[in-house]
């Protein structure tokens, strides 16, 4: 198979795809027969196809995919004109503490922030997908290991942490994590609100 072939293969299901593939899918198109090194070359063939065109390939954490480029977010948006949901002080904070201190344990993320965490906000950032228990601490009570999903790092369009701004304040991680847009058009964003009182204290 030539490379012109082989490229379209790999557009077409890159573009098909609701989801990043990663190499090894892509290699099931060919039966195998091309090696991942050889994938990944023409991987970044297409993206040099793309490149002065209003949709980017691009690698994430789960794999590569077709996304509009962010500078017109402003124009795809006209289409969706609801407003995405929004994210209160305390998910931010709690959001941060974990993606830049993980694994961490709740009580962890309370010390740090200096007040007792709402269960409902770590839910919330679990039900979105962007962090999950992965053990748990060796001590009296064995307290839940929280970290960040792969799905956090596609929806940052990030493909490691290691791609995360380097911030040692607290306050510049939250805003920085605010700042960075998902790739996906009709995907909700990562917006700051006012939080309520309640959100300081857990009944439970």
């Amino acid at each position: 198979m030539n490379t012109v072939d082989a490229k379209r293969i790999l557009e077409t299901a890159l573009i098909c795809s609701p989801q990043p593939l990663s190499v090894r899918d892509l290699r099931v198109l060919f039966n195998d027969e091309l090696g991942a090194d050889t994938v990944k070359s023409l991987l970044e063939s297409l993206q040099q196809d793309w490149a002065q065109r209003g949709v980017e390939l691009v690698q994430v954490a789960s794999g590569w995919r077709f996304q509009s480029r962010p500078e017109l977010r402003e124009y795809l948006d006209r289409l969706h004109p609801e407003k995405p949901p929004k994210y209160t002080r305390a998910a931010m904070e709690t959001l941060a503490i974990i993606a830049y201190r993980q694994p961490v344990t709740r009580g962890d993320m309370e010390d740090i922030r200096g007040v007792t965490i709402n269960s409902l906000v770590i839910k919330q950032l679990e039900d979105r997908g962007w962090v999950e228990v992965i053990g748990h601490r060796e001590t009296v009570g064995r307290p839940a290991l929280f970290a960040t999903t792969r799905q956090f790092l596609d929806d940052l369009g990030l493909s490691s942490l290691d791609q995360l701004p380097t911030l040692d304040s607290p306050a510049a991680q939250i805003q920085a994590l605010a700042a960075l847009q998902e790739p996906e058009a009709d995907d909700p964003q990562m917006s700051l609100e006012t939080e309520t009182p309640d959100e300081r204290s857990d009944p439970t």
